[in-house]
């Protein structure tokens, strides 16, 4: 038996949000895909600066700008990875519902 590890390397996660819809090497799918990672990401941003802000404050854990622009960069980094791994499951639910609408709102072809 050949197991090998995952090297798949997806293809969207170079491409900034506002560069996504112009992208021609993309599918709609990929693109799909992409846009809810994104969105699931910054909910979980979100959420995880919200958990932060109720951490007591002690000397371990002091208050300055520096520490604060550190546990930014490490919540940013955090959502990502979490988005990225697909265990929170919000960007699959969303992107599943994109494609349905967009299956629904397609032009159906003309029979005459």
């Amino acid at each position: 038996m050949d197991v090998r590890p995952k090297t798949e390397i997806n293809r969207t996660q170079a491409v900034p949000l506002e560069q996504l819809a112009d992208n021609k090497s993309l599918s709609k799918s990929e693109k799909l895909e992409e846009v809810s990672r994104q969105f699931e990401a910054v909910l979980l941003r979100q959420i995880l600066g919200s958990a932060r802000k109720t951490v007591f404050k002690s000397k371990v854990n002091e208050d300055s700008l520096s520490s604060g622009i550190y546990q930014d960069m490490v919540t940013s980094q955090l959502a990502d990875s979490i988005s990225q791994s697909g265990s929170f499951g919000l960007a699959r639910s969303l992107q599943s519902q994109l494609q349905h609408q967009l299956k629904a709102d397609a032009p159906k072809p003309d029979k005459s």
